[in-house]
């Protein structure tokens, strides 16, 4: 754990007690962390995240970005699985719930299509699916992400 901490604190610049913050650890934590989303944004993408990974293994999807062989395997299922099946009503919901946040999310890039900055489906995708640093982004891309965010949240009923 030392190790991790350690390069936390010279890769991100934080004390060591902040280097222990789990926030650290995610694109969307990051930002977060160095307040450019705020906690309900945070716990929004979160919720999507899962949301994104539940769906992608129900419907036999690979991840965009497995951290490991290993994380991949117990992900899809081969190692770790569940041995029964999820009831289909589970699946149908899940399904649902899935249409009703990528929705929002297509809302959001056809309000914002004549906004400065990228999409913010796209944005949302980068950080959340593929981890990529957003902490350099432009302003613009921070704001199209954080109205995406906003969407999530209302999708969750985080308020």
């Amino acid at each position: 754990m030392s190790v991790a901490i350690d390069a936390r604190r010279r890769h991100f610049g934080v004390t060591a007690k902040q280097a222990k913050d789990e926030r650290l650890g995610t694109a969307l934590g990051r930002l977060a962390f160095r307040e450019l989303i705020s906690e309900t944004q945070y716990h929004a993408g979160i919720a999507f995240a899962e949301l994104y990974r539940q769906h992608h293994v129900v419907i036999g999807l690979p991840m965009p970005s497995p951290s490991s062989v290993a994380g991949l395997l117990i992900n899809e299922g081969i190692f770790g699985a569940s041995p029964s099946e999820p009831v289909l009503e589970a699946i149908e919901k899940l399904k649902r719930r899935f249409a009703e946040a990528t929705s929002a999310l297509d809302v959001c890039d056809r309000e914002q299509r004549m906004s400065s900055g990228r999409r913010p489906t796209l944005l949302v995708h980068r950080v959340i699916s593929t981890d990529e640093d957003a902490l350099h982004w432009p302003e613009d891309d921070i704001g199209n992400l954080r109205v995406a965010l906003n969407a999530l949240v209302r999708v969750f009923r985080l308020r």
